[in-house]
């Protein structure tokens, strides 16, 4: 079958075939791909307004599973299947099990998947299950879950591709080459929510290799946010029992601290906490104001900017991308709970009771 013609446009690859020579893959690479990647840049004409900068939103929700967490499984599973591995083991609060065990299972492995018991918003639950994962709930959280994983990994035959798996972060940069082709150039920030800090620090291996590419000037400061239950790479410590309600950055010891702090620190940036109810503020709002419904860890991000722009510490003027991580169908009780009873009206088929249901005058 052919791709449909008409506007001489190609069709989307995936992350692996669009940048195929920024990658660590071969010719006899097994592509595993889902289409990943290529999601929008769309313009917050409410963050822009409000900060007096030119604030953009990095949607990641548009990836297959609905999470950025994609960009780096691509590579991963293709990886380890050219490595001949034939089942992969991963550590998650949610996004990562959804995604390995999909592209695991378009590649004829054998998803496992240990997540902290009780700890994981059903959505991504029933995302990994419907995907064919076996499903493992560990008592304790994610930090125990990815030391049962990597112990796996080390005694027995199955492949780790949890970010501490360096292909991940090298799918994952994808997202910073996407943005400065979209804007033709870096912005002067970059914001993201910070877990366990694969994230941040794959933004800044791909901006970074764009500037030593000679493609950008000067790469953008990133802006980390953790949220303060969770926030080990704020205080410098490990957080023995973190809490949050934005469980996909609930994460108390991060696979990449060290990482994430080169990130920071070499581009000129921050990473600070924010408080749950700024968190869920903020997913509120951006899908009132801007139509873009996240999850809560996703709106973490939009969060600390608002925080800093309250504190004065936002200039006018500047660029501004924001990575909004996963969709917010993964996680919609926490969102619904926090809006708070919502009433339904219900009328008869009738225009004139349906027109009072909403507050309608008669022009």
């Amino acid at each position: 079958m052919t791709a449909p013609t008409g506007t001489g446009a190609s069709p989307w690859r995936g992350v692996i075939e669009e940048y195929r020579d920024w990658l660590p893959v071969s010719a006899e690479t097994p592509v595993v791909t889902l289409g990943e990647g290529g999601t929008p840049l769309v313009e917050s004409g409410w963050l822009s307004a409000k900060t007096r900068c030119s604030v953009w939103l990095k949607v990641e929700a548009n990836n297959p599973t609905g999470s950025f967490k994609d960009r780096g499984m691509t590579v991963a599973v293709s990886s380890a299947l050219e490595q001949g591995a034939t089942a992969v083991v991963c550590a998650s609060t949610g996004n990562t099990a959804a995604s390995m065990a999909a592209y695991s299972s378009r590649a004829g492995l054998r998803p496992l998947v240990l997540v902290p018991h009780g700890k994981i918003a059903p959505g991504k639950v029933a995302q990994a299950i419907m995907y064919g994962a076996r499903l493992i709930a560990v008592r304790g959280g994610f930090d125990s879950c990815l030391e049962v994983a990597r112990a796996l990994a080390k005694d027995y035959p199955v492949s780790l591709v949890n970010s501490v798996n360096p292909m991940r972060l090298e799918g994952q940069k994808t997202a910073a080459f996407e943005i400065v082709d979209a804007l033709h150039d870096c912005p002067d920030v970059h914001v993201v929510p910070v877990g366990n800090a694969g994230n941040i620090s794959a933004y800044w291996k791909g901006f970074r290799e764009y500037a030593e590419a000679g493609r950008v000037s000067t790469p953008p400061a990133l802006w980390g946010f953790q949220a303060e239950g969770a926030a080990p790479l704020v205080s410098g410590q490990v957080v023995r029992d973190p809490e949050t309600l934005a469980t996909a950055i609930r994460v108390g010891n991060p696979a990449s601290w060290l990482l994430a702090e080169a990130a920071r620190d070499e581009s000129g940036g921050v990473i600070e906490a924010v408080s749950d109810r700024q968190i869920l503020q903020a997913q509120q709002d951006l899908a009132v104001r801007d139509g873009v419904f996240v999850e809560p860890a996703s709106a973490a991000g939009v969060a600390g900017l608002l925080a800093r722009w309250a504190a004065g510490k936002v200039r006018p003027g500047l660029t501004i991308t924001v990575t909004v991580t996963g969709h917010g169908l993964k996680d919609i009780d926490t969102a619904l709970d926090f809006r708070g009873a919502v009433t339904e009206v219900v009328v008869d088929a009738d225009v004139d009771q349906a027109a009072a249901a909403a507050d309608l005058v008669s022009a």
